[in-house]
């Protein structure tokens, strides 16, 4: 039987002004549940992200229902969960664990899935025959896979360190097929970008502790989309400037909205108004950055 109050949280660092709290809580509010999401911040704590396994074990002792995780810990809590759902397994990164009546922790991804649906929304008829992608760590792993799901032809993953590139470039040719994938260096972006469809961006360039372009201006054009991981804020420097070079865009909000309803879903059993959710997420980016 459905519960109607439920205790989650989230784990990672510098998570304080994290939209999640609010978008669940709203949901949950509109459903009649009594919900209750606390942050759990490592930077505020003082610890280091390799107390994630501590910290799930305490959550679990407290009574919690389920977790997110977000960076730096997606990775570093699959050795202290007792189980993993195939789309974990597969990406070797967890953003959702829920805690069963029998006590065990099971890490899910809601990345992937809310990605794919925010993509299929907002981007629904572009070419994926080359895919460009930006950023190689569990944002970006999600979103890889999601892209191949959809149906790319090639994912080329270009990051700052190269062999994160090749190691995730290696992990989908095993899962979807040799040749889906590659890894190439920053200095080949123009090139790259020549022939490519559209650019996918998982780095946290263009957040508000991290301003800036994750590549030079002028590699972008009109035929390129650009679609975005970054949610706060949710127009980045990148999406401005890909508008303005007459670029088809889509921003980080969808895939942050429908991940939440995915992740509400496993915690509570009960199916979200994922359309509502991502009204909801829109409203409240917006409040966060209308002028004071």
């Amino acid at each position: 039987m459905a519960k109607d109050s439920y205790l989650v949280g989230l784990i990672g660092s510098g998570i304080g002004p994290s939209l999640s709290p609010a978008l669940h809580e709203r949901e949950a509010d509109r459903q009649g549940l009594r919900y209750l999401y606390r942050t759990i911040d490592i930077d505020t704590l003082g610890v280091p992200p390799e107390a994630v396994g501590d910290l799930v074990r305490a959550a679990r002792d407290l009574g919690y229902d389920g977790l997110n995780i977000t960076h730096p810990c997606k990775q570093l809590v699959i050795p202290h969960l007792d189980g993993l759902a195939p789309q974990a397994r597969a990406l070797g990164a967890v953003n959702t664990v829920v805690f069963g009546e029998d006590g065990r922790a099971v890490g899910h991804n809601t990345d992937v899935t809310g990605f794919a649906a925010s993509f299929a929304r907002g981007l629904p008829d572009v070419s994926l025959e080359r895919v460009v992608q930006l950023g190689a760590g569990g944002a970006g792993a999600a979103v890889a896979h999601a892209t191949l799901t959809l149906g790319a032809g090639r994912v080329t993953v270009v990051d700052a360190l190269p062999e994160r590139a090749a190691a995730l470039a290696g992990s989908l040719n095993r899962h979807f097929g040799d040749g889906r994938a590659a890894p190439a260096t920053h200095d080949r972006l123009a090139q790259l970008l020549t022939d490519a469809d559209g650019i996918v961006h998982a780095t946290p360039t263009g957040m508000a502790a991290h301003p800036g372009l994750p590549l030079p201006a002028e590699l972008l054009r009109p035929r390129l989309w650009v679609a975005e991981v970054v949610y706060r804020p949710l127009e980045t420097g990148l999406l401005r400037t890909a508008r303005a070079a007459g670029c088809a865009t889509l921003d980080g909000g969808g895939m942050a909205a429908f991940q939440a309803a995915d992740a509400f879903r496993l915690f509570t059993g009960r199916e979200p108004d994922s359309a509502r959710m991502l009204a909801d997420l829109t409203e409240l980016a917006d409040a966060v950055t209308a002028p004071k």
